[in-house]
């Protein structure tokens, strides 16, 4: 048996931070995991970004409510989830999710949780687990699946790494660079080429 464990944003949806720098103009928000390796550094930057300029949750969903996913990206998971099955394993939040994961048809989803105070402001986070995408694939592992992991950031290295099958879509060039062993797509049907190869083996 095989599965996918999929990256969410770069893969099938916008980076949503970049959105909400494009949105509000501060442009140390465009930083992802594609730019800063560690996420609890990034995250506490982001957060500290957000206090200092009043920015709330609500204000983060009122941008997301306004993303639309990737194009072709909907077809491709409509097919995938036809042939195999998908998980996508995401650093992303549960209250940022909800309207990204309707407009993919609810797909499976892993991701982690942000702390809130009273009036909406992001105090901090909540991992579900350590590591965690490296861990899912490992899970999936021992109950005898053959994981294909599709990732795009340095966030998603340690899942690649799990995988039986691994995928770099649409990376920047330092990770490809720093990567040069991981098969690099940026087409949907290229990718769709390449898995229905593997699900045929």
């Amino acid at each position: 048996m095989k599965i996918v464990c999929s990256d969410l944003e770069g893969v099938f949806v916008p980076e949503i931070w970049i959105n909400v720098s494009k949105k509000t103009g501060i442009e140390d928000l465009k930083l992802t995991t594609r730019d800063i390796p560690d996420y609890d550094v990034l995250m506490k930057k982001r957060i500290s970004i957000l206090k200092q300029h009043n920015l709330k949750l609500q204000d983060i969903q009122m941008v997301i409510a306004n993303m639309e996913p990737l194009a072709g990206a909907l077809e491709f998971i409509n097919w995938l989830r036809e042939n195999t099955q998908l998980i996508i394993v995401s650093d992303t939040f549960t209250q940022f999710a909800g309207p990204l994961m309707a407009k993919l048809g609810y797909p499976t989803l892993f991701c982690n949780t942000l702390l809130l105070s009273d009036n909406g402001t992001i105090e901090g986070y909540k991992l579900r687990q350590n590591d965690g995408k490296r861990k899912v694939a490992q899970a999936l592992k021992t109950l005898n699946y053959k994981i294909i992991a599709m990732g795009d950031s340095y966030n998603d290295i340690n899942m690649l790494k799990e995988g039986d099958y691994k995928i770099l879509f649409r990376p920047p060039e330092n990770i490809k660079n720093e990567y040069p062993d991981f098969p690099v797509l940026y087409d949907y049907m290229e990718l769709k080429n390449l898995i229905q190869n593997i699900l045929g083996t």
